[in-house]
């Protein structure tokens, strides 16, 4: 089990750690109905915060940040000597968590994506777990949330008796909710990344070769070009330069980010 706090890279402080670590923490948060609130980060959502201020302060006042993606585990390791083995990718870290949670008993909410994808993630997931108590799902709306409709998200949440929210909008939309709601729902709430439509299986994965050498990006925007250009072009290259420049001592990365000045909803 690793468990080595919380290092800066390019000002996100991402945490030490391994899935056993994780997933101890998670489920003692759940135990204990306190809240927990966690995001897997590759590479795409460590850069919305060094790119963001605001951002980076919430994702910065997150409990546990793990490194979803082989380059930010790398980026650990160059940079802090962590000799991290393996990242916390958050597909495996979702099955990881309903193992658990399925052996001890604590009922697991969905929240964003689509029916459809949450009608598949919940077969999928029954499958491999068949005691897995599902408390409930809820389907994304796509926008920015009003406050009675926030207020019957929490209700909502509430009142099903989940013990773990994993929470599905995509980057940085699910980080933004999970800042925003952690104080008002006592349990682990978990930013996943694109685990929901990965094992729902509306969405392929990357073969566990281009995964292991980093190379998952390449394969996401082989299958999704005029959606993920933008994203892979620009930012893994800004990525690495920006880590030469840490490791070599030239640019400082503050971690304290900015106080968002207004309380955004997503939903």
């Amino acid at each position: 089990m690793i468990r080595s706090g919380k290092k800066n890279v390019l000002g996100v402080s991402i945490d030490v750690t391994d899935y056993e670590a994780a997933v101890e923490d998670i489920v003692q948060a759940a135990r204990s109905k306190k809240p927990c609130a966690v995001t897997a980060l590759a590479v795409h959502g460590l850069m919305t915060g060094v790119l963001d201020d605001e951002h980076r302060f919430r994702l910065n006042s997150l409990d546990l940040v793990v490194p979803d993606g082989q380059p930010v585990r790398w980026a650990l390791n160059w940079i802090h000597g962590s000799g991290l083995r393996n990242r916390v990718y958050g597909p495996q870290l979702t099955l990881e968590v309903c193992k658990r949670a399925e052996q001890e008993g604590l009922a697991v909410y969905f929240f964003g994506g689509t029916p459809e994808i949450l009608l598949n993630l919940r077969q999928s997931l029954l499958r491999q777990f068949p005691c897995l108590r599902v408390a409930g799902t809820m389907s994304s709306k796509f926008r920015t949330l009003t406050l009675p409709e926030r207020d019957r998200v929490i209700d909502e949440i509430k009142n099903s008796g989940a013990s773990i929210v994993f929470v599905g909008l995509g980057c940085p939309r699910q980080e933004i909710w999970v800042y925003e709601f952690r104080e008002c729902i006592s349990c682990p709430l978990l930013a996943v990344g694109a685990a929901f439509p990965f094992l729902a299986g509306t969405i392929e994965q990357a073969p566990q070769w281009m995964q292991q050498c980093g190379l998952e990006w390449l394969f996401r925007l082989s299958r999704e070009p005029h959606r993920l250009w933008k994203r892979y072009l620009f930012l893994n290259p800004q990525f690495l330069a920006l880590l030469i420049l840490q490791k070599l001592g030239m640019s400082n990365f503050g971690d304290r980010g900015k106080l968002p000045s207004e309380q955004v909803l997503p939903g």
